[in-house]
């Protein structure tokens, strides 16, 4: 018996290595997907925190504009990640309807 726990012991790390790789590696490709698929006027979150529009593309750089008029150059898998509406603090839809669905311009202007 005891010279079955080693040999168990080392499958069972190897299968949990796996799927630590397989994991790993799916969250690469997606990362690059989107990076990949990054078009002007998207916004973004670059891996250090800074929040950009994207101005301009290159083959392995892409041009942000981080406010009016001031442009940077990164390098693509620099991009962390695509920024959603509720990221960007803009009012969801919910948020500026009234209970029959109709936009409630007094709301809109409440929430900016």
């Amino acid at each position: 018996m005891p010279n079955l726990i080693l040999p168990l012991l080392l499958v069972l790390m190897l299968v949990f290595m796996f799927f630590q790789f397989r994991k790993q590696k799916k969250q690469m490709n997606e990362t690059m997907e989107m990076q990949a698929g990054l078009t002007v006027g998207t916004k973004v979150m670059t891996s250090t925190g800074l929040y950009g529009t994207v101005v301009g593309l290159g083959e392995d750089t892409v041009d942000l504009e981080i406010a009016p008029g001031i442009t940077t150059t990164w390098v693509r898998r620099a991009i962390a990640k695509i920024l959603t509406p509720e990221e960007l603090g803009a009012p969801s839809i919910e948020t500026i309807t009234d209970d029959e669905g109709h936009i409630d311009l007094d709301k809109r202007s409440e929430d900016r």
